[in-house]
């Protein structure tokens, strides 16, 4: 019979819980905004394009969500994966003729979030690694910390539209190497890789026998001039999982959809990963069932007018973002080829008393009561990221005030 010595109360936290974190919660936590400002609050740093007001959901997918609430056949449980009617609206929009698709090849998940963690628990053990990209989403890293997974993080560089260094990439993989994870477009650079750099990155991976974890999130949210390419469309011999969801190409990150793409030409995956994929999915019950049934009308039926008219909104944003900072002495404005941001560079030499980009975004936010995030949330310092989605008025008199500051602050 097991002993039991405990003689008081001694409850700890688990491991687990200890190596969990959010490194950008652990900056923008210091950061104080202060709630007696003259000035009004605006925020470059959040993520979700909802909360200004000027990025809304089609009226159609609405429409879509009450059809599907009034039939009763939605609030019930239904299958952790996905209802096969969803998973198959997925597959008929995602398939392409280098890729095809069907339901079977879909896993729907809480969030693309919720599709990155179980691709990275499905492919990686304890004490192996993963490359993740530098300049990246602070979530890969949060990931496989907490799956004690090593990520080692291979250089974009900026002076290339912050293409991956091939050949650092490279040095990094060895015969613990899980898994590459790519991200395009790109969260925090806006970065949209052309079609030869997709492939060349395809070509490092087969060379090593490394599958790849595709982060297309921001799929089709292209400036002109650019294309989105669907990395399992350019190759025949790299297993793929795409993630992906409704978040930002339809505008509802509350609606927590998210869907894994399983990309496998040759089988590599086998039915040993199809099976993790499943047994991962069935950890917690499956995603929103009402969303899931009026799946097929907003992904088939949204109005192009409707992501016309988004492009052109971030594109109008973008051209402001980058005229106004790039007069700004001390600021170095990346341009952005897609998704929702703009990465800046600062000339910490330039000004007499900023230390750091968290410096820079601590007094920003103290002295003119504006919020972006700095570099650091991205493992890449003397940089901030800004959010392009916040109305025009509100981005111009950000950063006149940003300006103002650097102004104020130069040597």
């Amino acid at each position: 019979m097991a002993g039991n010595n405990r003689t008081s109360w001694n409850v700890r936290s688990s491991d687990v819980a200890k190596r969990a974190h959010n490194p950008i919660r652990q900056i923008v936590d210091k950061l104080k905004v202060d709630p007696q400002a003259q000035k009004s609050f605006i925020s470059l740093s959040v993520g979700d394009p909802t909360v200004f007001g000027n990025f809304n959901v089609d009226q159609t997918a609405n429409d879509a969500i009450y059809k599907q609430l009034n039939t009763f056949k939605h609030n019930g449980y239904g299958p952790a994966h996905g209802t096969v009617q969803a998973r198959d609206a997925i597959a008929r929009k995602f398939t392409t003729p280098e890729a095809s698709l069907t339901a079977d090849d879909v896993i729907l998940t809480n969030g693309c979030s919720g599709a990155l963690e179980i691709c990275i628990n499905v492919l990686c053990n304890p004490g192996q690694n993963i490359l993740l990209p530098r300049p990246g989403f602070s979530l890969y890293r949060s990931l496989a910390d907490v799956k004690q997974v090593e990520g080692r993080y291979y250089n974009l560089l900026p002076e290339k539209n912050w293409q991956a260094d091939l050949e650092q990439m490279e040095s990094l993989i060895d015969d613990n190497t899980a898994a590459i994870l790519v991200n395009n477009p790109s969260n925090p650079c806006g970065s949209v890789y052309p079609k030869e750099h997709l492939e060349a990155i395809l070509a490092v991976a087969a060379k090593h026998h490394v599958p790849v974890i595709a982060d297309e999130i921001y799929c089709d949210l292209v400036f002109e001039g650019n294309t989105f390419y669907p990395m399992a469309s350019l190759t025949q011999d790299v297993p793929i999982l795409s993630v992906g969801g409704l978040a930002k190409k339809w505008l509802v990150p509350g609606w927590r959809i998210g869907w894994i793409l399983v990309q496998d030409r040759h089988d590599v995956f086998n039915k040993e990963v199809r099976e993790g994929l499943l047994n991962l999915s069935q950890v917690i019950l499956g995603p929103n069932s009402v969303v899931q049934g009026a799946l097929d009308d907003i992904l088939h039926n949204t109005p192009q007018a409707f992501y016309d008219e988004t492009i052109k909104q971030l594109e109008h944003n973008t051209k402001l973002s980058l005229e106004a900072v790039s007069k700004i002495d001390g600021l170095k404005p990346v341009t952005p080829q897609g998704a929702m941001y703009m990465m800046v560079g600062i000339d910490i030499e330039k000004f007499k008393d900023i230390e750091s980009d968290v410096d820079f975004s601590s007094k920003l936010v103290a002295e003119e009561n504006v919020l972006c995030l700095p570099g650091q949330c991205f493992d890449y310092p003397n940089f901030i990221r800004i959010v392009i989605t916040p109305p025009a008025g509100s981005l111009t008199e950000a950063y006149e005030r940003m300006a103002q500051f650097c102004a104020r602050h130069r040597k």
